[in-house]
């Protein structure tokens, strides 16, 4: 058994440590302060004449009511942007996940031929990009306009996740690849049975990372999607919040005979706790992979 020594801190020590402590319950508050406040608005049922519409901010709802998650359920413009976007998110890290550890397991032998030129290229398209324009004209002469392709395939394969890739897979010892090489395994053989099922860690990472990145993505869609139908949820999520276009929304209360019980602020926070909520169930599962994945991957190799 191994004894645990206890070093005695200094008081200089101590002030550091309290500063961390400070800095990171500040950072805590800044990060869940917006999202606490767009619970409680969301699940406030005093609409526009309540505490939490009038300041801002209040610890708990007044009075709490989920009429304005009903509403949001009958909102039909937002469960089309929810479905375009859990299509776009599911494909997209699918083939970003796939295309990435294609890329990146060959670069990651160090007697590839040619693996330091092959390397420089894919740096450079990290430093240098067509621009908006010359993408939007290169994605509507490739027939992707107004298709989920011209949201999946431009972001397929991320330079920099390519490299975090490569250096985890150098991090996998050469003994076991060698072992079933011996055994007469084939390069396919170890790729698809040996190193993707030693590289959980960083294949959730790039997933979470590419998830979240199309998740959140409006742009691309806002330019290369001109039927309304096949907007993403962050576009419908925009209109509203930024826009301030509550005509759709207003539609749906008229529909169901209540124009004065919800106020927009309410139903705009309800929307985002929507967008938000998938994300918030996913990263769980994940995190424990994260930490792993980024440390080993982002090792200079």
């Amino acid at each position: 058994m191994f004894d645990i020594i206890q070093v005695k801190k200094s008081a200089g020590d101590k002030i550091v440590d309290g500063v961390l402590y400070i800095a990171a319950a500040i950072i805590m508050l800044a990060t869940i302060y917006p999202f606490w406040t767009q619970i409680v608005i969301s699940l406030d049922g005093t609409g526009a004449d309540g505490a939490a519409y009038a300041s801002g901010f209040i610890l708990l709802p007044e009075q709490l009511s989920f009429e304005s998650y009903k509403l949001a359920f009958k909102f039909d413009a937002l469960w089309q942007g929810y479905w375009n976007t859990i299509v776009r998110t599911v494909i997209g890290v699918i083939l970003a996940v796939l295309l990435t550890s294609i890329t990146a397991y060959p670069l990651a032998k160090r007697d590839l031929p040619w693996n330091r030129v092959f390397t420089g290229i894919i740096l450079f398209t990290m430093l240098f990009g067509g621009g908006t324009i010359p993408n939007y004209l290169l994605i509507k002469e490739l027939g992707m306009y107004n298709t989920i392709w011209a949201l999946v395939i431009p972001g397929m394969v991320g330079a920099f996740n390519v490299l975090i890739m490569r250096n985890f897979f150098r991090e996998i010892p050469a003994e076991v690849e060698e072992s079933a090489r011996v055994d007469g395994a084939g390069y396919l053989r170890i790729y698809t049975q040996i190193v993707l099922p030693l590289s959980k860690p960083v294949l959730a990472t790039v997933a979470l990372w590419v998830g979240v990145g199309h998740w959140n993505a409006w742009f691309d869609s806002m330019i290369y999607m001109s039927d309304p139908d096949k907007q993403v949820l962050q576009v419908v999520l925009r209109k509203i919040v930024i826009q301030n276009n509550m005509t759709d929304i207003s539609a749906v209360m008229q529909h169901i005979g209540n124009q004065t019980t919800f106020s927009g602020r309410q139903l705009q926070a309800t929307v985002i706790m929507f967008s938000i909520i998938p994300m918030v169930i996913v990263y769980p599962f994940i995190q424990k992979y994260f930490v792993k994945g980024v440390m080993v991957g982002a090792v200079k190799g």
